[in-house]
């Protein structure tokens, strides 16, 4: 059965939803963006009543600011009191829940990584944000992840309509030639103060288990692989070959099935 409810952060109100059920370990669902607890196409909503309907409690909410939380949007950045609230109404809400797994997708999961320690006993990030600036509102580079690059320039290379294109004469050279000079140029190290180079420090002093879930298609999934090298060594990853940011159509199963076995552990 789903409930809502609300609960106080620094004076402000926010709401939330709890899709209940009898397991003693419960998944919180942190909303990326600035999209509201049910998620794009109510695709949280839909996670959280998977999740329930396979014995493990469900809680997720609207930061301060979001859909019909109270107070002022920050962005991800100043979260962690947004999140840590969100645990404590976790636990007072359903007190059979004796561990709790945080989720979140794109700059959901790099709040998660940052503003730690947080009261949770492990954590399931998706397709973590390290461009700087909220994932709504900064520009991401002109040119992809050089992993995009590569991906793209195999698959072409793979289609016989694409070479039939390039002996016509018919491919934009000077794009083919931006694209591969990007190739060519040596991946520079992060800035210290980047937002890709402070994820990498959180992981490293990281005090739960983690595991990382990314779509190998997707621009924001790529760009965390190409910028965030400590973070792949640390911890398990597991990817999925797909363009989806947000695991949409069937992909949505894959991603229940990693959160079922984290839970499940």
């Amino acid at each position: 059965m789903r409930h809502q409810l609300s609960f106080a952060c620094e004076g402000a109100a926010l709401a939330a939803s709890l899709d209940e059920a009898a397991g003693s370990t419960g998944l919180l669902i942190v909303s990326g963006g600035n999209e509201i607890r049910s998620g794009a196409h109510r695709g949280m909503a839909m996670l959280a009543a998977r999740v329930a309907a396979a014995g493990y409690p469900v809680f997720r909410f609207d930061r301060r600011g979001i859909g019909d939380s109270e107070g002022a949007n920050g962005g991800f950045e100043s979260s962690g009191p947004d999140i840590g609230a969100a645990i404590a109404a976790f636990r007072g809400a359903a007190p059979h829940v004796t561990r709790i797994v945080g989720f979140g997708n794109c700059d959901a999961a790099s709040a998660l990584l940052l503003h730690q320690p947080l009261a949770l006993d492990g954590l399931i990030v998706a397709n973590p944000w390290t461009y700087d600036g909220d994932a709504e509102e900064a520009d991401e580079p002109a040119l992809p992840p050089a992993a995009a690059i590569r991906a793209r320039y195999l698959s072409r290379l793979k289609d016989p309509k694409s070479l039939l294109r390039l002996v016509k004469g018919e491919v934009d050279f000077r794009k083919l030639f931006r694209g591969l000079s990007a190739l060519k140029a040596p991946a520079l190290p992060a800035a210290p103060d980047s937002l890709a180079a402070r994820i990498d420090r959180a992981v490293v002093q990281l005090g739960p288990p983690a595991t990382i879930l990314l779509a190998t298609g997707d621009r924001t999934a790529q760009a965390f692989m190409e910028n965030c090298p400590v973070s792949l060594t640390r911890l398990p990853v597991q990817r999925l070959a797909s363009p989806s940011h947000s695991f949409a159509g069937d992909d949505a199963e894959w991603l229940v099935e990693r959160i079922l076995e984290t839970l499940g552990r």
